[in-house]
């Protein structure tokens, strides 16, 4: 069965970091496009970041921009996401998904595969 699953979620201090990994299992992830998404608690969910297969491109939510950085590392099949200058609204799970395409997709809905999440936590 295909699988992506996150880990790395924790509970971490207004303005500490994190690293979020997402490791494909049973397939290989290089030619996937691969979204980061985020639900707080009873919030709908929000398109955090998302890097093309070949990780040459990538974007942000405005609310993470200059704080969170996208990368891949195909030999390992992994997509992380570096979350820096963590805030309280930060709080939420986090969830990879992978869409068959090079280029990222427009809208979740469009993504093949997601995992079951990773909580994170940003709390004094």
């Amino acid at each position: 069965q295909l699988q992506l699953v996150e880990s790395g979620g924790g509970l971490v201090q207004p303005g500490g970091s994190l690293r979020l990994s997402c490791v494909a299992s049973r397939f290989t992830l290089q030619y996937y496009a691969v979204g980061w998404f985020r639900q707080a608690p009873g919030k709908g969910r929000e398109g955090v970041s998302c890097i093309s297969s070949g990780g040459s491109s990538t974007n942000y939510a405005d609310s993470v921009k200059g704080r969170f950085t996208i990368s891949r590392n195909n030999a390992k099949n992994t997509v992380y996401l570096q979350m820096n200058s963590l805030k309280p609204e930060d709080t939420a799970i986090y969830y990879c998904a992978a869409r068959a395409l090079t280029l990222c997709p427009r809208e979740s809905g469009s993504y093949d595969l997601w995992g079951q999440g990773t909580q994170v936590t940003v709390s004094s």
